[in-house]
């Protein structure tokens, strides 16, 4: 039996200790070769065994799981992935880890002790897994544009957009994202960087769970930029704005019967696929819709999710991105949408935002200001 993939585990309960442990076993490609009860432990057994693989707590004695990622990272940086619960608290803290060089995270479904999270084998493996193919440590930058757009913020959690826009600012382009392992650091790299003027709407799929994408939203929102928020039901998609699936459904949009643009809506269907939110959902819709007036982009993550959206937004005459091998931390999407033709430029994550900015038209403001 080859099992190839190392991992050190690191849980404060006993008992998750042996469940996680039970669990990477049974697929036969893993093995679990140290398991620590805090921060501290798993530093020295990374050292130690030098794993393939970390999985990390984050709530911990003596070291948290945060402290530890940080000298993991520092010393000999390898793929991590993180452990949390399913909170507003622990959503936010495993944005951070993120940032910090994190390339995933498990969200336990019960807390920090969960007794039912054999419900999550299949998720844990193929997390494991896909980490044991990330290139772990910080992404090169090299900009054009140095820092992001300022934009002007209003507290947290607090994102305002209009309920009833003049016709004149709804959009009639669409800027479709996907992306999976390794999204949330990639977009804060990507969207804080689009201009403020931006002359279509920013219409985002990351795989996450449902009570993580609202979090999420708001700290994209955070960083500068256009105005981000998790998309909501019926709500008029305006240029110069940034929208996030909401976890756990599909968003798909809808010609509005009265004026330009067009309206969010959310399905459960297909339920048949892989990912839900699905980036292909949402591209294919997006494309039904705008036509060729949408640019997709399809960034960081394994699988496939998203190769055949962008393919058909090719065909359907608009433009398409797809990030380079050379920034990405899992080249799993963006490389299957290129094998099947549907990338048109391949950039790397820190070229992308001035690409999008460059294949739109010019608001009509700015047209008349420069004439």
């Amino acid at each position: 039996m080859d099992r190839s993939i190392r991992v050190v585990i690191a849980d404060d309960s006993a008992l998750m200790r042996k469940k996680i442990t039970e669990i990477l076993e049974s697929d036969p490609e893993i093995c679990v070769v140290a398991a620590a009860r805090n921060g501290q432990d798993a530093v020295e057994l990374v050292r130690k065994h030098e794993p393939d693989v970390v999985a990390l707590d984050i709530n911990m004695p003596v070291l948290d799981g945060i402290s530890a990622l940080q000298i993991i990272m520092m010393e000999s940086p390898r793929p991590v992935v993180m452990i949390s619960s399913l909170t507003q608290e622990g959503a936010l803290t495993t944005f951070e880890c993120i940032e910090l060089g994190a390339v995933d995270y498990i969200g336990k479904l019960s807390g920090t002790i969960s007794i039912d999270i054999e419900k999550q084998s299949r998720e844990i493996i193929e997390k494991v897994k896909q980490a044991a193919r990330a290139k772990p440590g910080r992404r090169l930058r090299r900009r054009t544009k140095s820092s992001p757009a300022t934009a002007a913020q209003t507290a947290p959690g607090a994102v305002s957009f209009e309920k009833e826009p003049s016709d004149d600012r709804a959009a009639t382009w669409v800027v479709a994202i996907g992306v999976s392992t390794g999204g949330p650091k990639t977009l804060l790299e990507v969207v804080p960087y689009l201009p403020k003027n931006l002359n279509a709407a920013v219409v985002m799929v990351q795989h996450m769970p449902e009570a993580f994408t609202k979090a999420f939203a708001e700290r994209i929102h955070k960083a500068g930029g256009i105005p981000v928020k998790e998309a909501e039901p019926g709500e008029i998609l305006l240029r110069g704005h940034g929208y996030l699936a909401r976890g756990g459904k599909h968003m798909v949009f809808a010609r509005r019967a009265l004026g330009n643009g067009a309206l969010v809506r959310y399905t459960g269907t297909p339920a048949d696929v892989p990912h839900i939110p699905s980036v292909d959902v949402m591209m294919n819709s997006a494309v039904d819709v705008f036509g060729a007036n949408t640019i997709g982009v399809l960034l960081t993550g394994m699988g496939d999710d998203g190769a055949d959206g962008m393919v058909k937004i090719r065909q359907a005459g608009g433009h398409t991105i797809a990030e380079a091998e050379s920034t990405c931390v899992v080249f799993g999407m963006p490389a299957q949408a290129i094998a099947r033709g549907g990338a048109e430029y391949v950039l790397p994550c820190y070229d992308i935002a001035d690409k999008i900015a460059s294949l739109l038209p010019q608001p009509a403001l700015e047209r008349a200001a420069r004439a």
